[in-house]
């Protein structure tokens, strides 16, 4: 009998390579105590919205018998019509809008003007010029309220609500100055040299070039410009006398009496205050987020 032996084959195909599995980084405890002071943290900035959030809805006999930290035990929405009626909220809100959206687009527009001059441009005395708007940031509005006052009484804008945004866009205007001036003297010479070669004049280097690059960090300045000029509060009170002129943050002023002031009504008002900001800071969230990062990665 013959018998036939089978050689081992060696043609058959490599064992796949095993895939390595990463291994997630342990967390230390430094990592969990950052994540609870950070979760601290934004339990203490909510705790307020939540408080008016509560109140807002609450009946005066529920607040009196059990305070402001307990549940309505009804749905009561009073408190929010009344105030609506009262100060004639729809107009309040379109003074705030109007006055704080012209200041947004005028302050950005004013700050990429003045930091194209200080920051490409290189104008003389730059380092100067840029201490000084930095300066005027930091003044207390309490010290303007005189000269400013005195000034458009004489030229016939006071209780005009272009006086607010006059007075807002050179305040904002001046921080925008400030900080778009750092980025554009760190502007890229490679690229406006292309643009110069390219037959582009300085006015088409600016909105052509400059504007587009930045249009991150131009957002940014916008929604805060937007935000920042809503809630102020010193300077509309002093120069929009009128019911007809006043903003949203002055309108809630008018709740407070010397001796008598609605909790619930007071706390209606300030949610039918923030929820605008709030609406608008969602809209804008992504853009925000980009132009925050817009720098981070390159």
């Amino acid at each position: 009998m013959s018998t036939t032996i089978e050689r081992p084959r060696t043609d058959a195909a490599p064992a796949a390579p095993r895939k390595l599995k990463r291994q997630k980084p342990r967390k230390t405890v430094t990592d969990w105590v950052i994540l609870v002071v950070a979760i601290l943290i934004g339990i203490g900035i909510a705790f307020p919205f939540l408080l008016i959030l509560i109140n807002s809805f609450k009946s005066p006999a529920d607040y009196n018998s059990g305070g402001p930290l307990q549940l309505p035990t009804s749905f009561y929405t009073d408190g929010i019509v009344n105030f609506w009626n009262r100060v004639n909220f729809p107009e309040k809100l379109w003074n705030s809008i109007f006055i704080s959206g012209m200041v947004a687009l005028l302050s950005v527009v004013l700050s990429v003007l003045n930091a194209y001059a200080l920051g490409i441009g290189r104008v003389k005395a730059r380092t100067w010029i840029i201490v000084l708007f930095l300066l005027a940031n930091m003044l207390p509005q309490e010290a303007l309220l005189y000269p400013l006052y005195f000034m458009f009484k004489q030229v016939g804008l006071y209780d005009n609500p272009w006086a607010v945004i006059i007075i807002f866009t050179v305040i904002q205007s001046a921080f925008g100055t400030y900080l778009l001036s750092s980025v554009y003297g760190t502007f890229p010479k490679e690229v406006l040299e292309a643009a110069s070669l390219d037959g582009a004049g300085r006015w088409r280097i600016l909105w052509r070039v400059v504007v587009p690059i930045s249009r991150p960090t131009l957002s940014v300045l916008l929604i805060f410009f937007f935000i920042w000029t809503w809630n102020e509060f010193l300077i509309p009170l002093t120069f929009l006398v009128s019911n007809d002129n006043q903003t949203v943050p002055v309108a809630i002023s008018a709740l407070q009496g010397d001796r008598l002031m609605d909790v619930t009504t007071t706390s209606a008002s300030a949610l039918l205050g923030l929820i605008p900001t709030l609406v608008f800071f969602l809209i804008f969230q992504r853009t925000l987020t980009r132009g925050i990062t817009a720098g981070a990665v390159k």
